[in-house]
């Protein structure tokens, strides 16, 4: 099997699964403030609720770049199964927190532990989808993260109908019985051991830092880390802040934003991810180049989206925006690692996206924490609108520097 055509979607298969359980986990917090917050009262304030969601971007980001040259030197099959389990578990561990500080600690460890799957397994998907499927692979991944955003944007109705401690027991015991699953269907690549094998026993190991020093004198990766970091500002504001920001400005209770504003956001990205797949795969075929262009259409459509959001008062403009925000940002994200395949060697691709994930989820922590600030001020609006302007730079430097000389770079 592992042989065939198929096994490859069967790879892509899989991961979409922990992919979902990765955003789910994650993301059902967000909608569970009002519920969790009869019980621990330093929830009441949105500072500290921001700060709960940042702690997990900080750890989050700071592992990342570890996670991806481990990704590149180990077994990716293995950290994969490792890292969903001790999310899963440590999800089912947040069921039994009393106080703030013990979400705190619990919301960190997660924070390590789903650090550890994204530059793995992007970088998996990667080297079982070489040439004309990679985006649509990529894309297809992404559409479970968007999943389980949608999912996770459940937890606050879940919880009104069982309890917060409930929905996270039962979430957690789902993640470690899949983590059992994958243990029997995924593999890695044979190409990821076969340098192991083939060259001289002096030269096997590869240097730790090797991969960073490279990854630092590429002017293209530089630009990428830019491109990739910009968005990941709206990026997490849309997915921390969003239902907060449909219950203000739609007047609804948070049980009714947290679905709404996640499925918005999750259908309309599906659309963007497949579709930015598709395109951008033929387009490279054509020129070079189609990655990039694909890739910046979908970033131009969440320019005027975050104006809206910002600034629009009824559901129309406010939820039609977070459309259009989706189907652009899915674009972008089908797109990031088959551009980063395009100038880094196969051989240190999960660090490059281990850096590009800890720059963005840094930017990330920080515009969750300011937007804790703006929202306590009523001014989340405006703080959604101003994301617009680091887009807008990211664009523009991305189409002017970035020239692609091959699809697959392999040194």
């Amino acid at each position: 099997m592992k042989n065939t055509k198929i096994y490859p979607w069967i790879v892509v298969a899989l991961l979409w699964g922990v992919a979902l359980l990765n955003y789910m986990d994650r993301q059902m917090l967000s909608t569970m403030k009002e519920a969790m917050q009869i019980d621990i009262e330093e929830l009441q304030s949105a500072t500290n609720f921001g700060r709960l969601m940042a702690v997990f971007l900080w750890i989050y980001g700071c592992v990342s770049p570890v996670a991806g040259m481990i990704a590149d030197r180990i077994n990716r099959k293995w950290l994969i199964i490792g890292s969903l389990f001790v999310w899963s578990a440590v999800t089912w561990g947040m069921g039994h927190a009393t106080s703030f500080s013990e979400l705190y600690v619990l919301r960190a460890l997660m924070g390590i532990s789903e650090a550890l799957y994204i530059p793995a397994g992007l970088s998996l998907i990667a080297d079982w989808h070489p040439g004309k499927t990679r985006s649509l692979a990529i894309g297809i991944h992404m559409t479970g993260l968007y999943t389980g955003q949608a999912i996770g944007g459940f937890g606050a109705t879940v919880a009104s109908t069982y309890s917060w401690q409930a929905t996270f027991h039962g979430f957690g015991i789902i993640g470690i019985i899949y983590a059992i699953v994958l243990v029997f269907f995924l593999s890695e690549n044979k190409k990821h051991s076969e340098p192991q094998k083939t060259v001289n026993p002096s030269q096997q190991k590869i240097p730790l830092l090797k991969g960073l020093s490279l990854l630092i004198s590429n002017v293209g990766f530089w630009v990428i880390l830019f491109y990739f970091a910009a968005p990941s500002l709206p990026g997490w504001a849309t997915k921390n802040w969003l239902p907060t920001l449909f219950a203000e400005s739609l007047n609804i209770p948070m049980s009714q934003a947290g679905p709404l504003a996640t499925i918005t956001i999750a259908a309309s990205s599906f659309i963007g991810v497949i579709a930015g797949g598709i395109l951008s795969d033929k387009w490279v075929q054509k020129n070079l180049k189609g990655r990039i262009y694909t890739s910046a259409i979908g970033l131009s459509l969440t320019i005027p989206s975050l104006l809206l959001m910002g600034f629009g008062t009824s559901f129309v403009s406010i939820v039609g925006s977070a459309l259009c925000f989706g189907i652009g940002y899915g674009m972008f994200d089908a797109n990031n690692m088959p551009i980063l395949c395009q100038f880094v060697s196969d051989k240190y691709r999960a660090t490059a996206y281990g850096i590009m994930n800890m720059t963005g989820v840094f930017a990330g922590a920080a515009v969750t924490s300011v937007l804790g600030r703006w929202t306590d001020g009523g001014n989340l609006g405006l703080g959604f609108a101003w994301l617009s302007i680091g887009v807008f730079v990211a664009i523009a430097l991305l189409l002017y520097f970035l020239k692609p000389e091959t699809d697959n770079k392999t040194e």
